[in-house]
């Protein structure tokens, strides 16, 4: 049996939600730094994060990061710092006011889809998502089989 290999994240990627597409409707997407401590950012360099349950919320003007799980780094034992904190996001403000009235609509939430490096800085893109039905879900599975099929197929004929 095959061993099970940690899936890398597209190149430049730190690291991707991959489940967003699967459980959200992605409608839009915004670009906004972070708020990080030393250790978090070499962390990160590692590539030592996990975005899968994470969400953003806006509070008081702010937007927060909340569960997104950044390990601590090994070598900075005594000042590390808590993995599960919650993170502000660093957005412009006529973005902010936006999202508010965005999120302030039934069912439109806001999810993390990928962290990056854009040179020095750490950015994450956040994405305004609509929960999906169990019916759509069922959809793009179906969807995702029969593109494999079709692929299968193609190769085959070559």
């Amino acid at each position: 049996m095959a061993k099970k290999r940690k899936r890398k994240a597209a190149p430049g990627d730190v690291a991707t939600n991959r489940q967003a597409s699967f459980r959200y409707h992605l409608l839009e997407t915004f670009e906004c730094g972070i708020v990080l401590q030393g250790s978090e950012v070499k962390s990160l360099r590692e590539g030592a994060v996990q975005l899968k349950d994470a969400y953003a919320e806006v509070r008081d003007g702010e937007v927060w990061l909340r569960n997104m799980h950044i390990s601590p780094y090994k070598p900075a034992a005594r000042e590390n710092h808590d993995p599960d904190r919650p993170r502000k996001l660093l957005l412009h403000r006529r973005e902010i006011e936006r999202l508010i009235g965005k999120t302030a609509e039934r069912g439109l939430t806001l999810v993390p889809t990928r962290v990056y490096f854009n040179g020095p800085r750490a950015k994450v893109e956040l994405a305004l998502a609509r929960g999906k039905e169990m019916h759509d879900k069922r959809r793009s599975i179906k969807e995702r089989e029969t593109r494999r099929e079709i692929d299968r197929a193609l190769s085959a004929r070559r």
